[in-house]
């Protein structure tokens, strides 16, 4: 029997645990982190670490063609265009002002927060109406 899902669920809550211990669910320091006038630095290292991590993997897969299970497909660049300047504005936007980009607000629900809460609320909604008027390309 596989069990793929397994992984899934043990990749995912040690993904949990490093937003939690890294200080990305608070949403204080978050906005700390992006204001220019006070500036928290902390989160650098958050940064420096996933990179740290990601980049010899990347390296690793890339060199190997394949995915651990079938082909491997890599996302083809595109264009910049107005649809991928608006979304890059409207997530830098909505990360600054909350204080939460998607991930760690996930995590953070789990702590009750109202934030938390309507932070994600908002991106579900957001999300299906951006499926309904506006569907992905091929």
């Amino acid at each position: 029997m596989r069990r793929d899902w397994l992984w899934a669920l043990l990749a995912g809550l040690l993904f949990g645990v490093g937003l939690v211990v890294s200080g990305m669910t608070d949403p204080l320091r978050v906005r700390a982190f992006l204001d220019v006038a006070a500036w928290d630095p902390t989160l650098v290292f958050v940064m420096g670490g996933a990179i740290l991590v990601h980049a010899p993997v990347v390296w690793l897969v890339r060199r190997r063609g394949r995915a651990l299970e079938g082909p491997l497909h890599w996302p083809k660049p595109t264009r910049v265009d107005a649809r991928l300047l608006g979304g890059a504005a409207l997530f830098g936007v909505g990360w600054g002002m909350s204080g939460y980009c998607p991930g760690p607000a996930l995590v953070s629900v789990l702590s009750l927060s109202a934030g938390a809460f309507l932070f994600v609320g908002a991106m579900l909604l957001g999300s299906r109406l951006a499926a309904r008027f506006d569907p992905p390309r091929a």
